[in-house]
Protein backbone atom coordinates (compact mmCIF):
# COMPACT_ATOMS: atom_id res chain seq x y z
CA UNK A 1 0.00 0.00 0.00
CA UNK A 2 2.54 2.60 0.71
CA UNK A 3 4.14 1.98 -3.08
CA UNK A 4 1.15 2.21 -4.79
CA UNK A 5 0.77 6.16 -2.51
CA UNK A 6 4.11 6.75 -3.40
CA UNK A 7 3.78 5.96 -6.73
CA UNK A 8 0.24 7.59 -7.04
CA UNK A 9 2.08 10.59 -5.85
CA UNK A 10 4.85 10.41 -8.43
CA UNK A 11 2.66 10.36 -11.03
CA UNK A 12 0.49 13.09 -10.20
CA UNK A 13 3.39 15.16 -9.76
CA UNK A 14 4.63 14.57 -13.37
CA UNK A 15 1.18 14.95 -14.39
CA UNK A 16 0.52 18.34 -13.35
CA UNK A 17 4.97 19.89 -13.94
CA UNK A 18 4.26 18.76 -17.53
CA UNK A 19 0.84 20.34 -18.16
CA UNK A 20 2.10 23.67 -16.26
CA UNK A 21 5.03 23.74 -18.42
CA UNK A 22 3.14 23.20 -21.62
CA UNK A 23 0.80 26.30 -20.77
CA UNK A 24 3.79 28.05 -19.77
CA UNK A 25 5.50 27.54 -22.83
CA UNK A 26 2.53 28.23 -24.93
CA UNK A 27 1.62 31.59 -23.00
CA UNK A 28 5.42 32.67 -24.02
CA UNK A 29 5.07 31.73 -27.69
CA UNK A 30 1.81 33.38 -27.83
CA UNK A 31 3.59 36.73 -26.37
CA UNK A 32 6.50 36.62 -29.01
CA UNK A 33 9.20 34.19 -27.54
CA UNK A 34 9.28 32.33 -29.99
CA UNK A 35 12.06 29.11 -30.34
CA UNK A 36 14.05 28.52 -27.11
CA UNK A 37 13.18 31.26 -25.24
CA UNK A 38 9.42 29.80 -24.91
CA UNK A 39 10.84 26.80 -23.53
CA UNK A 40 13.03 28.43 -21.20
CA UNK A 41 10.34 30.28 -19.64
CA UNK A 42 8.96 27.00 -17.64
CA UNK A 43 12.23 26.05 -16.51
CA UNK A 44 12.54 29.81 -14.97
CA UNK A 45 9.76 29.78 -12.97
CA UNK A 46 9.76 26.32 -11.82
CA UNK A 47 13.21 26.95 -10.40
CA UNK A 48 12.27 30.19 -8.42
CA UNK A 49 9.26 27.84 -6.96
CA UNK A 50 11.70 25.46 -5.96
CA UNK A 51 14.40 28.03 -4.81
CA UNK A 52 11.45 29.88 -2.84
CA UNK A 53 10.13 26.31 -1.29
CA UNK A 54 13.68 25.02 -0.18
CA UNK A 55 14.10 28.37 2.11
CA UNK A 56 10.61 28.42 3.38
CA UNK A 57 11.87 24.46 4.34
CA UNK A 58 15.22 26.04 6.55
CA UNK A 59 13.07 29.37 7.37
CA UNK A 60 9.42 29.42 8.09
CA UNK A 61 9.43 32.91 9.27
CA UNK A 62 11.07 34.30 6.03
CA UNK A 63 8.64 36.40 4.55
CA UNK A 64 10.96 37.48 1.41
CA UNK A 65 10.43 33.66 0.49
CA UNK A 66 6.30 33.25 0.89
CA UNK A 67 6.70 36.02 -1.59
CA UNK A 68 8.54 34.94 -3.85
CA UNK A 69 7.14 31.32 -3.94
CA UNK A 70 3.79 33.58 -4.27
CA UNK A 71 4.83 35.17 -7.19
CA UNK A 72 6.43 31.99 -8.71
CA UNK A 73 3.12 30.18 -8.16
CA UNK A 74 0.96 33.04 -9.57
CA UNK A 75 3.14 33.17 -13.02
CA UNK A 76 2.49 29.48 -13.21
CA UNK A 77 -1.39 29.30 -12.63
CA UNK A 78 -1.91 32.43 -14.43
CA UNK A 79 -0.63 30.52 -17.40
CA UNK A 80 -2.64 27.33 -16.74
CA UNK A 81 -5.91 29.98 -16.50
CA UNK A 82 -4.88 32.09 -19.77
CA UNK A 83 -4.52 28.71 -21.73
CA UNK A 84 -7.67 27.27 -20.76
CA UNK A 85 -9.59 29.74 -23.83
CA UNK A 86 -10.33 32.45 -21.43
CA UNK A 87 -7.24 34.19 -23.57
CA UNK A 88 -7.10 35.04 -27.12
CA UNK A 89 -4.42 33.35 -27.90
CA UNK A 90 -3.44 35.05 -31.70
CA UNK A 91 -4.32 38.31 -29.94
CA UNK A 92 -1.95 38.87 -26.89
CA UNK A 93 -2.37 41.99 -24.67
CA UNK A 94 0.55 44.50 -24.48
CA UNK A 95 0.59 44.59 -20.84
CA UNK A 96 0.57 40.31 -21.09
CA UNK A 97 3.69 40.53 -23.65
CA UNK A 98 5.23 43.26 -21.12
CA UNK A 99 5.12 41.17 -17.84
CA UNK A 100 6.70 38.22 -20.82
CA UNK A 101 9.22 40.00 -21.86
CA UNK A 102 10.13 41.22 -17.77
CA UNK A 103 10.23 38.14 -16.00
CA UNK A 104 13.60 36.89 -16.59
CA UNK A 105 15.14 39.83 -14.85
CA UNK A 106 12.38 39.26 -11.82
CA UNK A 107 13.09 35.64 -11.44
CA UNK A 108 16.83 36.67 -11.99
CA UNK A 109 16.28 39.22 -8.74
CA UNK A 110 14.45 36.87 -6.66
CA UNK A 111 16.41 33.86 -6.86
CA UNK A 112 19.32 36.23 -5.85
CA UNK A 113 17.92 37.33 -3.15
CA UNK A 114 17.07 33.68 -2.12
CA UNK A 115 20.42 31.92 -2.68
CA UNK A 116 22.10 35.07 -0.82
CA UNK A 117 19.53 35.63 2.13
CA UNK A 118 21.19 35.86 5.74
CA UNK A 119 20.99 32.05 7.67
CA UNK A 120 18.59 32.05 10.39
CA UNK A 121 20.40 32.75 13.79
CA UNK A 122 20.30 30.12 16.69
CA UNK A 123 17.72 30.36 19.01
CA UNK A 124 20.56 28.96 21.67
CA UNK A 125 22.26 32.38 21.69
CA UNK A 126 20.01 34.62 23.83
CA UNK A 127 20.33 31.90 26.90
CA UNK A 128 24.36 31.87 26.78
CA UNK A 129 24.46 35.68 26.76
CA UNK A 130 21.85 35.95 29.67
CA UNK A 131 24.73 34.06 31.86
CA UNK A 132 27.38 36.51 32.67
CA UNK A 133 24.65 38.85 33.87
CA UNK A 134 24.26 36.65 36.93
CA UNK A 135 27.91 37.00 38.08
CA UNK A 136 28.22 40.81 38.89
CA UNK A 137 24.68 40.38 40.76
CA UNK A 138 25.66 37.36 43.06
CA UNK A 139 28.84 40.08 43.95
CA UNK A 140 27.08 43.25 44.69
CA UNK A 141 24.62 41.52 46.97
CA UNK A 142 27.73 39.74 48.84
CA UNK A 143 29.09 43.24 49.05
CA UNK A 144 25.70 44.77 50.95
CA UNK A 145 25.50 42.12 53.28
CA UNK A 146 25.59 43.26 56.41
CA UNK A 147 28.21 43.05 59.36
CA UNK A 148 27.23 40.43 61.94
CA UNK A 149 26.43 41.58 65.23
CA UNK A 150 29.41 40.23 67.50
CA UNK A 151 27.86 37.05 70.17
CA UNK A 152 27.87 38.95 73.61
CA UNK A 153 29.44 36.42 76.06
CA UNK A 154 26.91 35.34 78.70
CA UNK A 155 26.62 38.35 81.71
CA UNK A 156 28.92 36.32 83.73
CA UNK A 157 30.47 39.16 86.23
CA UNK A 158 33.74 38.52 86.40
CA UNK A 159 36.16 40.30 89.52
CA UNK A 160 38.48 42.76 87.85
CA UNK A 161 41.94 43.48 89.49
CA UNK A 162 41.57 47.33 89.08
CA UNK A 163 38.40 49.76 88.81
CA UNK A 164 38.76 53.04 87.10
CA UNK A 165 37.63 55.95 89.48
CA UNK A 166 34.54 57.04 88.62
CA UNK A 167 34.89 60.91 86.99
CA UNK A 168 31.24 60.93 88.22
CA UNK A 169 28.72 59.59 90.55
CA UNK A 170 27.80 56.64 88.32
CA UNK A 171 27.53 53.85 89.93
CA UNK A 172 30.12 51.16 89.22
CA UNK A 173 28.92 48.31 87.26
CA UNK A 174 30.82 45.19 85.58
CA UNK A 175 31.63 44.90 82.16
CA UNK A 176 32.81 41.47 80.33
CA UNK A 177 36.04 41.80 78.85
CA UNK A 178 34.74 41.10 75.65
CA UNK A 179 32.03 43.48 75.49
CA UNK A 180 34.68 45.96 76.81
CA UNK A 181 37.09 45.56 73.72
CA UNK A 182 34.03 45.55 71.32
CA UNK A 183 32.87 48.88 73.10
CA UNK A 184 36.67 50.26 72.41
CA UNK A 185 36.56 49.20 69.14
CA UNK A 186 33.58 51.43 68.33
CA UNK A 187 34.67 54.30 70.66
CA UNK A 188 37.84 54.45 68.15
CA UNK A 189 36.09 54.16 64.76
CA UNK A 190 33.94 56.94 66.25
CA UNK A 191 36.60 59.46 67.09
CA UNK A 192 37.93 58.53 63.67
CA UNK A 193 34.92 59.57 61.99
CA UNK A 194 33.43 62.72 64.12
CA UNK A 195 37.16 63.44 65.91
CA UNK A 196 35.16 63.96 69.44
CA UNK A 197 34.86 60.54 72.03
CA UNK A 198 31.91 58.47 72.06
CA UNK A 199 29.35 59.58 74.93
CA UNK A 200 27.19 56.76 76.82
CA UNK A 201 24.34 57.47 74.88
CA UNK A 202 25.84 56.34 71.81
CA UNK A 203 27.71 53.36 73.38
CA UNK A 204 23.55 51.99 74.15
CA UNK A 205 22.36 52.84 70.91
CA UNK A 206 25.43 50.72 69.51
CA UNK A 207 26.02 47.94 71.89
CA UNK A 208 21.83 47.64 72.80
CA UNK A 209 22.63 47.66 75.99
CA UNK A 210 21.26 49.10 79.68
CA UNK A 211 22.20 52.84 80.22
CA UNK A 212 23.72 51.94 83.54
CA UNK A 213 25.97 49.05 81.64
CA UNK A 214 26.59 51.88 78.75
CA UNK A 215 27.48 54.58 81.38
CA UNK A 216 30.10 52.26 83.22
CA UNK A 217 31.73 51.52 79.10
CA UNK A 218 31.54 55.15 78.57
CA UNK A 219 34.07 55.96 82.27
CA UNK A 220 36.70 52.92 81.81
CA UNK A 221 36.91 54.27 78.22
CA UNK A 222 37.31 57.94 79.48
Amino acid sequence: MRTFRLDAVLVQAVIAGALSFAHLHDLAAAAGQDGWKAWAYPVSVDLLLVAAWRRMRTDSGNRDAWLWFAIALTASLGANVATAGLLDMQHVPDWLRILVAGWPALAFLGGTLLAHAPAPVPKAEPAQEEEPDVVPTQAVTAERTPEPAPELPPAEPEPQDTQPEPASSVPAVPVPPALLDHARKLAEAHRAQTGTPIDAQTLRSRLGVPAALADSIAVQLA
